[in-house]
């Protein structure tokens, strides 16, 4: 294994439902991209689940596996990068338990994300501390590890400048214990669901990378296209179609000529379909294969989620110390 620079990256995903395109292209490539040039740690977010999924547990333990194994299926390589569950490291809430004494409340009140949320998430009683502190404890997880960079969508920049904030507020009052994370843009295009709106599973309109080839094939057809188009021959509009979002993504090279064909009315929608869904099954298939040969030894999957727990123990607990006796707790 090549030498790597001395910075950290931290990363983590819920385990609220299955993976889906939106995840890989949104952060996962780009997590396994950056197990080679840092030292990761990536963690299924099994604590953050909770402050919207609080009522529903039935499924939990299932979804933390199959997350588990979406990301070892996508690239993530446990020699090369640390994957566990923030539960399995009690650290991340010890740590957010004394970040909640020196946060005020009026720098969670103004995080965009927590109105954005409620609005999204209907029917669902989001009045709680665990909802309005999720930041806090986000902050813990990033810097529990002192991590350098997080990766991150534009959407989520602001909770990196509170954990920045959190952090010089500590050191202000502590002494200088942690460092001040940078977040390190993902620069990829929102990845539009079947339904046209943005692909999430709050929405039901996601396409999982479990999914099997019938079940894509299935949702492709029932994508959004282009509404002013009732005939083939009619003129098209690319710019408001969920299908060519998709061409832009997944059939790059060819994507100016279906763009001409669309407008000109050579091409219909449901040719265009066809193509994507060929081009997306050839680019899912050897995540596909990897998840099955992974799923059938699933001891597999508890050792890699073991072995991270006591990698990323070993950090926490020396932070956390630290911590501690920066605030003369020990």
């Amino acid at each position: 294994m090549s030498l790597k620079p001395q910075k950290t990256v931290v990363s983590g995903i819920q385990p609220s439902g299955k993976l889906h395109l939106g995840n890989l292209i949104g952060a996962l490539e780009n997590w396994v991209s950056l197990q080679d040039k840092y030292h990761c740690y990536f963690f299924i977010a099994d604590l953050h689940a909770l402050t919207t999924g609080y009522d529903n547990v039935k499924k939990f333990k299932d979804d933390i596996n199959e997350v588990a194994v979406d990301l070892m299926a996508v690239g993530l390589d446990p020699e090369k990068c640390v994957i566990f569950k923030q539960s399995d490291v009690p650290e991340h809430c010890e740590l957010h338990l004394l970040f909640s004494m020196i946060t005020p409340l009026p720098w969670l009140l103004r995080v965009p994300t927590y109105k954005s949320k409620i609005d999204e998430i209907k029917g669902k009683d989001l009045g709680t501390y665990g909802f309005l502190g999720y930041p806090v404890l986000q902050a813990a997880d990033i810097l529990i590890y002192k991590a350098d960079f997080v990766p991150v969508g534009e959407d989520q920049v602001p909770h990196i400048e509170l954990t920045r904030e959190i952090a010089r507020r500590f050191n202000h009052f502590y002494g200088n214990v942690f460092p001040l994370p940078q977040d390190l843009l993902t620069n990829v295009p929102v990845m539009p669901g079947i339904d046209g709106r943005k692909m999430s599973k709050s929405y039901g309109n996601t396409i999982a990378l479990s999914d099997s080839p019938e079940t894509i094939r299935k949702k492709v057809n029932l994508m959004i296209t282009d509404p002013a188009r009732i005939k083939k021959e009619d003129k098209g509009h690319p710019g408001v179609c969920t299908v060519f979002e998709y061409h832009r993504i997944f059939n790059q090279p060819n994507v100016e000529q279906i763009r001409r064909e669309c407008i000109d009315a050579a091409r219909g929608c449901v040719d265009c379909k066809k193509e994507f869904l060929n081009h997306l099954l050839r680019y899912l298939e050897p995540i596909q294969k990897r998840r099955a040969e992974i799923m059938e030894h699933p001891k597999k999957v508890e050792s890699v989620l073991e072995e991270g727990r006591l990698k990323a123990s070993k950090i926490a607990a020396a932070t956390l110390y630290e911590a501690k006796t920066s605030m003369g707790i020990i």
